[in-house]
């Protein structure tokens, strides 16, 4: 446990930014960071690197679709133009469609407020899941990449591990059960190892350079 300890903390040394963060959405149990967040997760949905889904969503942010309502309101060309700037250009046209459609269905079902999701699917995954695979774009790996992101401030999602997460630990030698995962760190911190260990699963950091650090 010593071992794994100091592995896990090496890697937030190295790597202690969420995708998130990363995005420049400064996560909070609020709607428009909340929404912001599930725009992510749509981008990083595709068959395209996360370094370009995170610039693509500063370009959107930095437009001022950062709530649904002004997503909604942009033309679908601004939204491609948006995507284009960040150089998400293969997925460009299907996916300004889709932020369109699902802004306007954090409208209609959500009134906007992604806590109500939260409230209507529980603590439990399975029922978030089923709830966020409603929104174009966002299948079951779209699903795990917001409820991994999320559980920064929804606390009572954690410990929450997606497959990817489990795969970067797995290549560290790391416990693959989530709940020996969490006494790796405080709890605060989980959301953030989550995010380093996909790092590693991705091959953005190889696993050998962390635990060399970790000596």
């Amino acid at each position: 446990m010593g071992d794994d300890r100091a592995v896990a903390r090496a890697l937030l040394d190295r790597h202690g930014r969420t995708y998130a963060e990363e995005a420049g959405i400064k996560l909070a149990d609020r709607p428009a960071p909340l929404y912001q967040l599930l725009v992510l997760a749509t981008l990083l949905s595709t068959r395209i690197r996360a370094c370009v889904a995170m610039a693509a969503a500063r370009e959107l942010f930095a437009a001022g679709y950062r709530t649904p309502q002004a997503m909604e309101a942009a033309s679908w060309q601004d939204r491609v133009d948006a995507l284009g700037r960040g150089h998400y250009r293969r997925y460009d046209e299907r996916t300004a469609r889709m932020l369109g459609d699902g802004a306007r269905l954090c409208l209609d079902r959500w009134r906007g407020d992604l806590r109500r999701l939260h409230r209507e699917g529980g603590d439990q995954p399975a029922g978030l899941r089923r709830l966020l695979t409603e929104f174009p774009g966002i299948g079951p790996t779209g699903a795990d990449i917001f409820l991994r992101e999320a559980q920064t401030v929804w606390a009572d999602l954690r410990p929450f591990v997606d497959r990817r997460a489990l795969a970067g630990a797995k290549r560290l030698g790391l416990p693959t059960a989530a709940p020996r995962l969490a006494g790796l760190v405080g709890g605060a911190e989980f959301g953030r190892l989550a995010s380093a260990l996909v790092r590693v699963a991705l091959g953005e950091e190889p696993a050998e350079e962390i635990t060399r650090a970790a000596r």
